[in-house]
C-alpha cells in the first residue's frame, strides 16, 4: 500500500478504510506463532478495555484517549470511558476551517495526530462515551466512508467558491452533517448524578493538565533537542515535536514505564513484519522481498535475529516513504521472550480478534525504526533529555 507514490497521494482521502489496513497486516500470519513465542510480562500498567475503532481512521483518538484513561489511573482516579468520537468530531470541525482557509491545499480524511486529542481536550473538553458514542446512523461500529465522502465533497464545493465570495453559512452546513451522522454535541449532560459541560468534565473528572504533555520524534535532517514541525500528512495543524536522537525514543519509553507512565505511540504498521493476527512486530535481518518463500512462511515461528537500526536507516525510511504515519497505539508495558529480548506491550484499537486479545508485543528495534512520534507526560522523560530540551 504505502510503497506506491500513487497510494501515498490518495492516503489522506482513504484514511477511513481501516478495515483494508487490518486485512493487509493480517495476511502475514502463522498459525504456530503463539506456540513459538513465550512472553513474560515485566511491567504491565493499568489500562482500560480494548476497543474497536471500526471502519474509521480514528486510531489517534482511540490510542490517546486510552492513554488519558491510564493517566487517570496513574493519578489515583477511577478511569472513565472517554468518548473518542467527540474528540474526532471536534477535530473535523477544526480541520475543516483549516482546509477552507488553505483553499483545499491540505489533506482531508479521518486521520489525525496524538497531539490533536490534547489540543481538543484543552479547547473543548471531553465527554464520557455514554453521552456521545457517535453512532447516529444505524450501525453498531464506526463506519465513516459515507460521512467522509460527503464532508470532502462539501468542502471542495466550498473551496471552489461558486458565489465568488464565501458566506459564513458553510460552517453551519458542515456541522449539520456532523450532527446527522455523529449526533449533536451536548452542551451540558449528567454523569454520576452531577451536571457537567464538556469543559467542566475535562477539568473536574478527567483532571489532566494539557500543558504537561509533549511529543517527541527523531530526524537527523534537523537539529536535535529543538522543536520541529512533524512532517506527516495527518499533522494538519502543523504542530511541532521535540526532535531527539533515535535511542532517546526507547530510553524515554523505558523510563516512562519504569516510573508508571504509559505512552501514546504513532507508527508505521504496513510492513510484512508487523503482524496483527500474531500480535508480534519486529525487524528481520532481511527485507521481505529478499526472503525466499520458506523464510517468509517462517517469519513468525518464534524469535528471530533483528537488523541493527541506525539513525541513517531510520531517516532513509522516512525520506523514501518506506515509513509512513499509518497508525496510533498505546504502549502499556514491557515484556521479554524466552531468549530475554525485550518487547513493548502495546494496546491496539482493532478489537480483540488477535492472538493476544487486542494487544501486541513489539521489539525495541521496530520502535526505533518505525516510530513517527510518541506522546507522554513530560515528567516521564529522563532528566538528562529534559535538560537538553529545556523543559
Amino acid at each position: 500500500m504505502k510503497k506506491s507514490i500513487l497510494v501515498m497521494l490518495l492516503l489522506p482521502f482513504l484514511s477511513f478504510a481501516q478495515d483494508d489496513l487490518i486485512k493487509k497486516v493480517e495476511s502475514n500470519k502463522s498459525d504456530s506463532a503463539k506456540n513459538k513465542y513465550r512472553f513474560t510480562d515485566k511491567i504491565n500498567l493499568e489500562n482500560t478495555a480494548v476497543k474497536n475503532q471500526g471502519s474509521s481512521g480514528t486510531c489517534w483518538s482511540y490510542s490517546t484517549n486510552s492513554f488519558l484513561e491510564s493517566e487517570m489511573a496513574r493519578m489515583g482516579k477511577k478511569p472513565v470511558d472517554i468518548a473518542e468520537i467527540y474528540t474526532a468530531r471536534k477535530v473535523y470541525e477544526e480541520k475543516a476551517d483549516n482546509y477552507v482557509r488553505m483553499h483545499g491545499a491540505v489533506s482531508w480524511g479521518d486521520g489525525g495526530s496524538c497531539h490533536d486529542v490534547i489540543n481538543i481536550f484543552a479547547k473543548y473538553g471531553a465527554v464520557p462515551q455514554s453521552v456521545y458514542n457517535g453512532l447516529n446512523y444505524g450501525t453498531t461500529k464506526n463506519k465513516f466512508g459515507e460521512l467522509q465522502a460527503i464532508l470532502k465533497g462539501m468542502l471542495d464545493a466550498i473551496v471552489r467558491n461558486p458565489n465568488g465570495k464565501l458566506t459564513p453559512n458553510w460552517k453551519r452546513a458542515f456541522n449539520a452533517v456532523l450532527d446527522v451522522y455523529l449526533g449533536e454535541v451536548p452542551q451540558e449532560f449528567s454523569y454520576n448524578g452531577k451536571q457537567y459541560t464538556p469543559q467542566d468534565f475535562a477539568k473536574k473528572v478527567v483532571g489532566i493538565n494539557p500543558a504537561d504533555y509533549i511529543e517527541l520524534s527523531s530526524f537527523n535532517n534537523v537539529p536535535y533537542y529543538k522543536q520541529t514541525i512533524l512532517m506527516v500528512p495527518d499533522n494538519w495543524s502543523w504542530d511541532k515535536v521535540y526532535n531527539v536522537k533515535m535511542n532517546d525514543i526507547t530510553e524515554t519509553i523505558d523510563n516512562a514505564l519504569q516510573m508508571g507512565y504509559t505512552v501514546t505511540w504513532a507508527t508505521d504498521v504496513s510492513e510484512k513484519y508487523f503482524s496483527w493476527k500474531n500480535g508480534v512486530a519486529f525487524v528481520p535481518e532481511k527485507e521481505w522481498e529478499d526472503m525466499d518463500e520458506e523464510e517468509q512462511k517462517a517469519l513468525f515461528n518464534g524469535p528471530n535475529d533483528e537488523r541493527k537500526i541506525t539513525a541513517a536507516i531510520r531517516q532513509e525510511a522516512f525520506d523514501n516513504y518506506s515509513t509512513t504515519d499509518d497508525h496510533g497505539m498505546h504502549i502499556v508495558g514491557l515484556a521479554t521472550d524466552q531468549s530475554g529480548k525485550e518487547y513493548y506491550i502495546v494496546k491496539n484499537s482493532w478489537g480483540e480478534k488477535n492472538d493476544y486479545k487486542g494487544y501486541m508485543y513489539v521489539t525495541k528495534a521496530y520502535v526505533k525504526y518505525k516510530t513517527t512520534a510518541i506522546l507522554l507526560h513530560k515528567a516521564a522523560v529522563p532528566s538528562d533529555i529534559r535538560s537538553k530540551l529545556g523543559i
